[in-house]
C-alpha cells in the first residue's frame, strides 16, 4: 500500500498545484491545462492495460470517442444535465468495452494490438458514414456546456477547468487504488508470468477482462469531459491518431506508472500546441520524439529520472541479486 499512497500523494500534488495556478492563468492557458488533465485520465486508463496488464492497445480511442458521441447526442437531443449525459457516455464506453473485451482478451502481443486497432476503426467507419446521426466527417457541433443542477455555471473556461480538476482527482485516486488492489496486483503478476499465475489458480482471462472494461470506463470519462471542452465531436475522436497519442503519453512518462502517464500527457499537450504554431506537420515531430524515447529511454523519461536519482538503490538491488545467486 506504500506505493499506492505515494501515487495518491503525487496525484494530490498535481491537483493542488493546478488549483493554485488556475485562477492566474489566461483563458487560453487554463484551457490548455484542462486539456492536459483530460488526457491524463485517458492515458492513465490506457496505462492500466499497457503497464499493469501487459496489453498494448491501439484502439483505446474506441471508448473515448463513443463516450464523447453519446454524451454529445444526449446533450443535443435529450437533456443538458451533466450527470445524465456523463452516465450515458460512460455507460456506452463500458458496454463497448465489455463487448470488445470478449473479442480481444484471448489474444496477446501484436495480435491484441492489431485487433484493438481494427475494432476502433470499425467504430470510426460507422461514425464517418452514419451522417444522419453522427454528422459524418463534419461531426456534431453546437454542443453547449452542460448544467450541473447546482449554482455553478460551466460556460467560462475557468469554471469548467475546476470541474475537470475535480473529476481528474477522483479518477486518478480511483485508478491508484485499483492498481494496488488484489485485482491490480494479480494483473502485474500476469504481466510478468501468465503461466505461473495460471498454475497458482488465477483465472487469467477474467482479470484481463476486468482491466479492459475498467480502462474503457476511464476512457469514457475522458471522452465526456473532452466533448464539453471542445463543444464538438467528430470521427477523429475514434481514430488511430487519438489512440497513438495516448499510447505515446504512457510510453513517454513510463509504462506501469500512473504519475508517468500524467507527466507524459502534459508534455504531449504542450508540445502539440507549441509545435503546431510553427508547422502543420507536428505529428511528424511527435513521431520522432516517440522513436527517441523508445530507443534511449525504454522506461520513459520519469523512469530515467528515477534511476539517475537513486544509483545507490540500484547498486544495492544488484548486489542483493548477485548474493542470492
Amino acid at each position: 500500500m506504500r506505493s499506492a499512497r505515494k501515487t495518491i500523494l503525487m496525484i494530490l500534488a498535481v491537483a493542488a498545484a493546478s488549483a493554485v495556478v488556475g485562477p492566474f492563468l489566461s483563458t487560453y492557458y487554463v484551457g490548455l491545462l484542462a486539456q492536459a488533465l483530460i488526457f491524463a485520465i485517458f492515458a492513465m486508463g490506457l496505462d492500466i492495460l499497457v503497464g499493469y496488464a501487459g496489453l498494448p492497445s491501439l484502439g483505446h480511442s474506441a471508448f473515448f470517442g463513443s463516450s464523447a458521441y453519446v454524451a454529445g447526442l444526449f446533450t443535443l437531443h435529450v437533456t443538458n444535465n451533466f450527470w445524465l449525459t456523463a452516465l450515458a457516455g460512460v455507460a456506452a464506453a463500458l458496454l463497448i468495452g465489455a463487448l470488445f473485451g470478449f473479442l480481444t482478451i484471448r489474444t496477446s502481443g501484436s495480435s491484441f494490438l492489431m485487433i484493438t486497432l481494427a475494432l476502433s476503426q470499425v467504430l470510426w467507419g460507422v461514425a464517418f458514414k452514419w451522417r444522419s446521426v453522427t454528422g459524418g466527417e463534419d461531426g456534431l457541433s453546437g454542443i453547449r456546456r452542460p448544467e450541473l443542477g447546482i449554482p455553478w455555471d460551466l460556460t467560462s473556461a475557468h469554471s469548467y477547468f475546476y470541474l475537470v480538476l475535480a473529476i481528474f482527482l477522483l479518477a486518478g485516486v480511483g485508478m491508484a487504488l485499483f492498481v494496488r488492489s488484489p485485482v491490480g496486483l494479480a494483473l502485474q503478476g500476469i504481466r510478468e508470468s501468465e503461466s505461473r499465475m495460471q498454475a497458482l489458480g488465477y483465472h487469467v482471462w477474467t482479470f484481463k477482462y476486468l482491466a479492459y472494461v475498467f480502462a474503457s470506463g476511464m476512457a469514457g470519462v475522458a471522452g465526456v469531459l473532452y466533448v464539453y471542452f471542445n463543444n464538438f465531436v467528430s470521427p477523429n475522436y475514434l481514430g488511430v491518431a487519438f489512440s497513438a497519442q495516448a499510447l505515446l503519453m504512457v510510453i513517454l512518462g513510463g509504462a506501469g506508472n500512473l504519475v508517468g502517464a500524467i507527466f507524459g500527457s502534459g508534455i504531449i499537450v504542450i508540445l502539440q500546441h507549441v509545435i503546431s504554431d510553427f508547422t502543420e506537420r507536428w505529428m511528424l515531430i511527435i513521431g520522432v520524439i516517440y522513436v527517441v524515447v523508445v530507443l534511449f529511454f525504454p522506461k520513459g523519461l520519469l523512469g530515467a529520472t528515477r534511476r539517475r536519482r537513486s544509483p545507490a538503490a540500484v547498486t544495492s538491488v544488484t548486489a542483493s541479486e548477485e548474493a542470492a545467486e
